[in-house]
């Protein structure tokens, strides 16, 4: 079957004549004849009756153009729904990221996605475990560490840089703590992701691993951080989920001088011919939302 007969033998009635309907498709009045020809020869009825100053339906021309004008309206609404849909931002768009990060990092995120792009729903994944992307249908990943698929496009966000952190009221009444090797005096909550043994600081020069009395390991980094606003105790936290607490002064580095490690964090997702308008739509909006973020606090 070849739909091009089909859309220009309906062209040819709504026109009202071979030449009208070759000057809208831009073709040769002898090419729309022929299609025509080809059309009915191929159906085996006569659908146009010919005469010097007009075209006629016969009746097996009216059945078949109030049929084909329809089907032919419906593939030209599909092909506008597609342009559409590459062109503006639209649908579902299915993100994940690691379960004690995506609050902090997506909220804002999300929050400016709706507000620039109504029609577009963003379903958020918050796990710890690795997805496959492609498997399980996800757009796009914010990860954190080493890259595990060279198959994936990354786009570096930054660095997380883990930092030592305390509350003001907490330092008001604690013992000193003016090296790491004081630390064994402090109750220091453990984010047990980061090292149940031991912490490892660096200041540039050399490193020190100080050892973990283990009493508090907990395995959200979001609880710690609250455990650590309350003056329960020094933490190793990421920097960019403190920063509104240092700027209220709830929270306050320690040994500013020595920091533990520092995590790569990249957008990725699965290549792609054609890249849809709302995946470029999030890309775009989390470099500019998130890279700033990952700027470690004074």
């Amino acid at each position: 079957m070849d739909f091009n007969e089909a859309a220009v033998f309906v062209k040819v009635v709504q026109a009202g004549s071979f030449s009208a309907a070759a000057r809208q498709l831009g073709l040769p009045t002898s090419t729309i004849s022929t299609r025509v020809a080809r059309l009915e020869k191929r159906l085996g009825v006569t659908l146009l009756q010919r005469t010097t100053r007009r075209l006629h339906l016969t009746e097996s021309g009216s059945l078949y153009y109030e049929q084909a004008a329809v089907g032919l309206g419906y593939l030209l609404e599909a092909e506008a729904a597609l342009d559409a849909a590459r062109q503006q931002p639209q649908g579902t768009l299915k993100v994940t990221a690691p379960a004690d990060l995506g609050d902090a990092l997506l909220a804002g995120l999300v929050r400016r996605v709706q507000s620039e792009f109504p029609e577009l729903v963003v379903e958020m994944l918050l796990t710890d475990r690795y997805v496959d992307l492609i498997a399980e249908g996800v757009d796009v990943a914010i990860r954190t560490g080493e890259l595990r698929d060279s198959s994936l496009i990354a786009k570096s966000l930054g660095t997380i840089q883990w930092a030592l952190f305390a509350s003001r009221h907490y330092l008001q009444q604690a013992p000193i703590l003016a090296a790491p090797q004081h630390l064994h005096a402090h109750p220091c909550l453990q984010f047990s992701p980061m090292g149940r043994e031991h912490w490892l600081l660096s200041n540039g020069s050399s490193e020190i691993s100080v050892p973990m009395s283990g009493r508090t390991l907990v395995n959200s980094i979001g609880v710690v951080k609250a455990m650590t606003e309350s003056g329960q105790g020094v933490a190793l936290l990421p920097t960019f989920i403190c920063q509104p607490a240092q700027r209220s002064q709830q929270l306050e580095r320690v040994l500013p001088a020595w920091l533990g490690r520092a995590d790569n964090v990249h957008l990725v997702y699965p290549q792609q011919r054609f890249m849809p308008p709302k995946l470029r739509a999030f890309i775009d909006l989390a470099l500019a939302e998130l890279k700033p973020q990952f700027k470690e606090s004074p």
